[in-house]
């Protein structure tokens, strides 16, 4: 995944950060910065570690285009501030270097357009690069003032309206009108379960929902207090270590047992594919799987297909949790969301009249 380390040796003579050579004592040795870089292997959720691969084959091919020259460890100053200089302004009708690499980068199949990226997309871009950065112990160049600056800028610069990643919410109401058209068969008892678990676990994202296996799930409280708890041991806020259990109640409960007693799981990826027979299979879904199953129930249920997207399941939950006058930080232990500020957003999207607070003297 990563590209390839220079000697710690080399590591003095390509950064303006580091102005003398590190006596020997001083350096990590091959075997040590090998040793760091799978521990953030072992540390970094799967689906990070995919997007760091993907962002490092576009910085190192702009690179190569506007520079001719591969990546370095660590990276100069100069190419860092060229790389957010050319990110920060529309290429369309500014013929010269930087339109030519973009125009490359497209050809590629690495960049969609010429204009300006996003801020969020150029701000990812640069985390996987400081990302690799840390994994070798090294100085990032966008720790300089000059190229912070610049950074800030262009983020004010490109700066543009929030897009929600679900075109709606599925809230309490939507999910009802999916579940409907889920019938009794294995495709059907199996995405009644996926959708209910999916909202009322704290609004899961479909890799979450994917990953998961029957060892994960806990039924001893079901037959007495109608309680399902899950685990998931990895997400992309929490590690393996600190694996959360979250409770199912209710109908999400009953769909998931009902589940796992028609096909008699007892190990195992939790949901899988049925065959065109409705006969389970012995694989694991896709992570994209949510995704499919989603549009087919919207599709059923006489909805656009882009009505909503799995995403609209976790902004469902908390925009449900909104409207039923849960505490955000309740809605929070099961959403698994570090930030209260972007938990929020999902409350504040919530129409005014629709608040609950609104009325506190009653009718």
């Amino acid at each position: 995944m990563s590209p390839s380390r220079p000697s710690s040796r080399s590591h003095a003579t390509k950064s303006k950060a580091i102005t003398l050579p590190l006596p020997s004592y001083a350096q990590l040795s091959d075997a040590d910065e090998a040793a760091l870089s799978e521990l953030f292997r072992k540390g970094t959720p799967a689906n990070t570690l995919r997007a760091w691969e993907r962002d490092l084959a576009y910085i190192a091919a702009w690179k190569m285009a506007v520079f001719g020259r591969p990546l370095t460890w660590p990276e100069e100053e100069a190419v860092a501030l060229r790389f957010i200089l050319q990110h920060a302004q529309d290429l369309t009708e500014s013929p010269g270097p930087a339109q030519d690499a973009a125009l490359e980068l497209i050809a590629i199949g690495l960049r969609r357009e010429l204009t300006a990226p996003a801020p969020a997309t150029l701000d990812r871009r640069i985390a996987s690069w400081q990302a690799f950065h840390r994994m070798r112990n090294l100085p990032s160049p966008f720790s300089a003032p000059l190229v912070s600056q610049a950074r800030q800028k262009a983020r004010r610069a490109n700066a543009r309206r929030r897009v929600a990643k679900s075109a709606r919410p599925i809230t309490r109401d939507v999910l009802t009108t999916l579940l409907a058209t889920c019938d009794d068969s294995h495709r059907g008892i199996r995405d009644r379960a996926m959708l209910t678990l999916a909202f009322a676990s704290g609004g899961r994202r479909r890799s979450e929902v994917t990953a998961l296996n029957v060892e994960d799930i806990t039924l001893s409280d079901f037959a007495e207090k109608g309680l399902v708890w899950l685990r998931l041991l990895e997400t992309k806020t929490t590690r393996p270590g600190d694996a959360p259990r979250l409770p199912l109640k209710g109908p999400a409960a009953r769909a998931l047992v009902h589940w796992l007693e028609v096909t008699a799981l007892k190990k195992g990826p939790l949901f899988r594919p049925v065959s065109k027979s409705d006969r389970p299979l012995p694989r694991r879904l896709a992570p994209d799987a949510l995704r499919v199953i989603l549009r087919h129930r919207l599709a059923l249920a006489g909805l656009p297909q882009d009505y909503a997207s799995p995403h609209g399941l976790r902004a469902g939950f908390l925009t449900q949790a909104a409207l039923d006058g849960a505490p955000l930080a309740a809605a929070m232990k099961l959403s698994l969301h570090k930030s209260a500020i972007q938990a929020q957003k999902y409350y504040a999207d919530v129409e005014i009249t629709d608040n609950p607070a609104t009325d506190l003297l009653g009718s």
